[in-house]
């Protein structure tokens, strides 16, 4: 007999999980859809021309890419099975980012621009997994592409704030500029290594500063005073406009510099004029995404309670990505949110909130009759309250009945007998308190629509 197992980098989420996970993705959707974003989907695989290319050589080597089945892979030899790139056409979308560019430019004659949209999907990268992650993770993409405006980016930064602030988390925005960076690699004559560069500096947190100027020596093949002068503009910190003063000082030594710098400030700018807080966002010199497309603004973004999870949300303008597809200029910006390594380490340190309602139902309607007619109708006055109501029709013991209630934790268990049906009340009872009313059959659902009201309004995170 087999026995079952999943993929290596691959969990499974039950129930209770689904509904903790879900609390978060209903809350993220109600953001962005609140900023005017349309929702997306796009197919789990692309064909490999759309994903390679795209994410520089460590994102292409992560890349899992698909056998293609059928006639032409049947009958072929191991050895022919284990030479597989040759007949490997299509890989699992590395990102959302990508895909969304190749459907803009796709359907670009049916879209309206600026084009808005949200994508909430699965993502695969053929990493090592390790605690926290996986190779099947969960993003949560919002973008604005065919826009060169720095008010989207800003809007961004404001989406983040609500989204984390709406999930009673607190956070920290991080933000540079990638032209600033390019106009560095320029100035020290190494612009044709900026990818490899911005991939170092990238690692500076997790290694650091050390390791990244023996990376920047060895693998960038820099002159030692070349990575300390790289080193040395990482160093740059203090407020924000403590960092933009001390970057006003490179003025005019590149004009690609020069440009990102009036970027920044124009953002921060905007940020100090939308009234969000300058503490929770700052100049970072060291933010850098590895990833190849990135042209102006790059974020990344912290949990300001719990820094040693690291970057849970990041993003940036990638004005060319589209020409990957077209000639036609469609400047883009965007941020994802990894909710799949949040929700992880969250539940590890005990900070998902145990009084969410994870129960399938919000209520429990127990027939003591035959006739199930009463529990039907009540169900249907529930469910168009908006809450989740299930029946119980199991002909087994009351004692096993309210085993099953307790078992699925749901927070309230009504009883319908004959003397409740004469009567025209319900009898209710509290599975967390053991209290247990009778009311008439209207304040029944009005009970229970209180719940799921309050139970909405509590934050996702708990206070330790």
């Amino acid at each position: 007999m087999q026995k079952p197992s999943i993929p290596k980098g691959t969990r499974d989420f039950s129930p209770a999980e689904m509904m903790r996970r879900q609390y978060i993705f209903d809350t993220i959707r109600r953001v962005f859809r609140a900023y005017g974003f349309a929702p997306l989907e796009t197919p789990s695989m692309e064909n490999l021309s759309t994903l390679l290319g795209k994410y520089g050589d460590e994102g292409d080597k992560l890349l899992f890419k698909i056998l293609n089945s059928g006639d032409y892979a049947a009958g072929l030899s191991d050895e022919e099975v284990r030479s597989a790139s040759k007949i490997c056409e299509k890989g699992l979308r590395y990102d959302l980012t990508v895909p969304f560019a190749r459907y803009v430019v796709q359907h670009q004659g049916e879209l309206t621009f600026p084009f808005k949209r949200y994508q909430i999907q699965p993502v695969w990268r053929a990493d090592r997994p390790q605690k926290g992650r996986y190779r099947e993770f969960y993003q949560c993409d919002v973008d604005v592409i065919g826009t060169r405006s720095l008010l989207c980016e800003v809007e961004l930064v404001e989406i983040v704030e609500r989204v984390f602030k709406a999930l009673g988390i607190r956070v920290a925005l991080k933000m540079n500029n990638r032209k600033i960076l390019f106009g560095i690699a320029e100035a020290i004559g190494h612009a044709d290594k900026m990818i490899d560069i911005t991939v170092a500096i990238d690692k500076l947190e997790k290694i650091g500063a050390e390791k990244v100027r023996q990376l920047l020596i060895d693998e960038v093949k820099m002159l030692p005073c070349k990575a300390e002068n790289v080193l040395d503009f990482m160093t740059i910190t203090g407020t924000n406009t403590e960092v933009i003063a001390a970057l006003e000082r490179y003025r005019g030594m590149d004009e690609t510099f020069d440009q990102g710098l009036d970027e920044l400030i124009t953002v921060t700018k905007y940020l100090k004029d939308f009234g969000v807080p300058e503490e929770n966002f700052a100049v970072d010199l060291t933010i850098a995404r590895g990833l190849d497309y990135y042209t102006g603004t790059v974020y990344e973004t912290t949990l300001l309670d719990h820094p040693e999870i690291g970057s849970v949300c990041s993003g940036g303008r990638y004005d060319n990505l589209a020409e990957y597809y077209t000639d036609r200029k469609l400047p883009g910006v965007g941020i994802s949110i990894g909710v799949t390594r949040l929700f992880y380490v969250l539940g590890e340190q005990g900070l998902l909130n145990s009084d969410i309602c994870t129960a399938p139902a919000d209520v429990l309607i127990l027939p003591m009759t035959e006739d199930l007619s009463e529990a039907i109708s009540l169900a249907t006055d529930l469910r168009a309250a908006g809450v989740s109501t299930q029946i119980y029709t199991e002909k087994k013991k009351f004692k096993a009945k309210m085993n099953y209630a307790d078992k699925l934790k749901v927070p309230y268990v009504y009883f319908l007998g004959e003397d409740e049906i004469n009567a025209g009340v319900v009898s209710c009872k509290d599975m967390r308190t053991g209290e247990q009313v009778k009311l008439p059959r209207a304040e029944a659902v009005e009970k229970a629509k209180a719940f799921v009201e309050s139970d909405r309004q509590k934050p996702v995170i708990c206070e330790k």
